[in-house]
């Protein structure tokens, strides 16, 4: 490029000469050229970016379904709309929750001795309080003890996983009453858009939505968030309440220290706790990385079976780049720890309309 302009110059000048023009043009229309080239070269240079840059599909990048902004054939106003209307109620509890406090751990332990919350009382019993904290003691990585620290670890993250299931089983009943109907009221109409919108469902499909909205098997949760985080204790959980290190582009989020200072992703920042929980899940049950987990949990509802943690981690080794290795790790997280134990406890009721859960 600057070869050729050289020539162009070159070309004008002698233009120039033999004109006997004087020195003053000579000067402006070089400027304008000069100027030209230096405003129209960042033109030329994004549009060759845009062309030759790729999202590269990591599939932690809750986040990620449009600020890259690949484009895929859909109108990409309403990509970025469909994406506001997926996350609108994670933002929303974000946005509520930011006077949080800091509870240490001295004052989380006997808040659970004092409702009498034990782990082993939930293996036998199967029922939680419903203790939800908003984000984790600092405390937590100087429990010396292993096995301590995961099992505070466990009873911080269950209710929240459990209270996140809550919500799902409470659409998912009321999702199979209208469609058993033959006929849907204006109110059941306008609740199931805004749960096609929330599921990224564009066709309004019913048979879609029913595969995306259910439950993420609580030890499947507990096994992911104890690997992302190192059981409560990495930076992200510290310091941005990010149980299952999901990955945005933009926006509130924090950077990797080995990470490129103008490049790459964030790990993505929330307020508290349950929002966190709540991003996962709709992660796992929108984003197109994870559609054999979905099918596969589908087809052990058809079939009638539990739902196997076991089973459907091998579905989940786009999660991390580590791939199948991962899937091992989680498997292996959840025998070790026997969180099987906890995929058919049941969070006591905070409301009438919950009771009916258990």
């Amino acid at each position: 490029m600057k070869k050729k302009n050289y020539k162009q110059n070159n070309k004008l000048l002698g233009f120039f000469d033999e004109k006997k023009l004087g020195s003053l043009p000579r000067i402006f229309i070089s400027s304008l050229i000069v100027i030209s080239f230096f405003y129209s070269a960042p033109i030329i240079i994004n549009f060759y970016k845009k062309d030759s840059l790729e999202f590269q599909n990591n599939s932690k990048a809750v986040l990620a379904y449009t600020l890259n902004k690949k484009k895929n054939g859909n109108n990409e106003e309403n990509i970025i709309l469909n994406e506001k209307d997926l996350l609108v109620d994670i933002f929303s509890l974000n946005d509520l929750e930011s006077d949080t406090v800091r509870l240490n751990a001295s004052t989380i332990k006997q808040l659970f001795e004092d409702t009498n919350y034990k782990l082993e009382d939930v293996r036998k019993k199967k029922l939680v309080k419903p203790v939800a904290l908003t984000l984790l003691p600092q405390e937590i990585k100087m429990i010396e003890n292993t096995k301590k620290r995961k099992e505070f670890f466990i009873q911080i993250v269950l209710p929240l996983i459990l209270k996140e299931n809550n919500n799902i089983k409470l659409d998912r009943k009321r999702l199979f009453n209208v469609i058993n109907k033959s006929s849907n009221t204006s109110l059941e109409k306008k609740w199931l858009k805004k749960k096609y919108k929330q599921y990224g469902i564009l066709s309004n499909d019913l048979s879609t939505l029913k595969v995306r909205m259910d439950e993420i098997p609580v030890s499947l949760a507990i096994a992911q968030a104890a690997k992302e985080t190192g059981w409560g204790t990495s930076r992200f959980a510290q310091e941005g309440n990010a149980l299952f290190g999901q990955w945005t582009w933009s926006g509130e989020g924090l950077k990797p220290k080995d990470a490129d200072k103008n490049q790459g992703h964030k790990v993505m920042r929330f307020n508290v706790l349950q929002a966190s929980v709540r991003a996962y899940q709709r992660n796992l049950n929108t984003h197109k990385s994870y559609e054999e987990f979905r099918l596969a949990r589908a087809k052990l509802r058809d079939e009638g079976k539990d739902l196997d943690s076991l089973l459907l981690a091998n579905h989940l080794n786009s999660y991390a780049e580590t791939g199948n290795q991962y899937v091992e790790v989680l498997q292996k997280i959840i025998k070790q720890n026997n969180l099987k134990d906890f995929d058919d406890a049941k969070l006591l009721p905070s409301s009438i309309e919950l009771e009916s859960l258990i």
